[in-house]
């Protein structure tokens, strides 16, 4: 191996890459998984939890995440400024309406660890409600990461002869 290979190779896990995460239809705790690990820089094989190595996460389409269950008004998120009657809870479809990409950033925060370094790594997060991402950050992108679970499909999508396949619970 030529030393030209070894340097563009060290420079290659030196240098801060660029991930795009489509977030439709994904729970946004897988999401926010993925998003830790890059901004910790824990796939890197130099990683250490003092040194920041983290690199940048784009997650595009957060306006189109998606709940297991009941959790759109079960989910509760709760906030305090530390001022007597303060203390406020919103439900996961009320914050989302106000802010699609408020979810995923609270996910995100919340699996980061606990310390001084969480902002630095915060910085290097990205989040879009929809799929249409600036020009400067379309031509920094290096990699995209598949999705963690698949889209299931709708009913259109399906074939006449799939769907006459599929078996029947009750024929009329």
């Amino acid at each position: 191996m030529s030393s030209f290979t070894k340097s563009a190779q060290q420079w290659a896990t030196f240098a801060r890459s660029w991930y795009l995460i489509d977030a439709r239809m994904q729970p946004p705790g897988k999401i926010a998984t993925m998003c830790s690990v890059r901004l910790q820089g824990k796939h890197k094989p130099i990683y250490h939890a003092l040194s920041d190595v983290g690199d940048h996460v784009v997650v595009m389409n957060t306006r189109h995440i998606a709940f297991s269950g009941n959790k759109w008004e079960q989910k509760v998120y709760s906030s305090h400024t530390g001022y007597p009657g303060s203390f406020k809870q919103v439900t996961a479809a009320q914050l989302h309406h106000k802010d699609p990409k408020a979810i995923v950033k609270l996910a995100v925060y919340g699996m980061l660890p606990k310390n001084l370094a969480r902002r630095t790594m915060m910085r290097r997060l990205h989040l879009f409600p929809d799929d249409v991402l600036p020009e400067e950050i379309l031509t920094n992108l290096s990699e995209e990461l598949p999705q963690p679970r698949d889209i299931p499909r709708t009913l259109s999508e399906y074939t006449q002869e799939e769907m006459e396949s599929f078996p029947r619970l009750f024929t009329p």
